[in-house]
């Protein structure tokens, strides 16, 4: 499993046409192959920053949804937004409860 985080600045002007196309898309973006999980996090302090938390069977379906006609047309429309670049990784889960570890939308 493959996790990736995006970090995202927003103008904050833009929050709320950002959060319109994440609630227009989740669905979609969820049903993707390879999609276990996704969630959208809002930064405590700055609420002009989001990250998108997700959950892939493996890289090569992350690869696949980055090469979607969804992602071209979501990703184009969020980075029109930004106020910084995004900062964008991903991991593999090493040590905790897995418990606690989302492994269903």
């Amino acid at each position: 499993m493959l996790i990736r985080i995006v970090r995202m600045s927003f103008r904050p002007e833009a929050v709320g046409a950002f959060q319109t196309i994440f609630q227009e898309s989740e669905q979609a973006i969820r049903s993707q192959p390879g999609c276990l999980y996704l969630e959208l996090w809002q930064d405590a302090d700055t609420p002009t920053i989001f990250c998108t938390h997700s959950h892939w069977e493996s890289a090569a379906d992350l690869n696949a949804y980055r090469q979607s006609e969804l992602f071209g047309q979501v990703w184009p429309a969020t980075k029109r937004l930004f106020s910084a670049p995004p900062l964008a990784f991903s991991v593999h889960h090493v040590q905790g409860d897995s418990a606690a570890t989302p492994t269903s939308h």
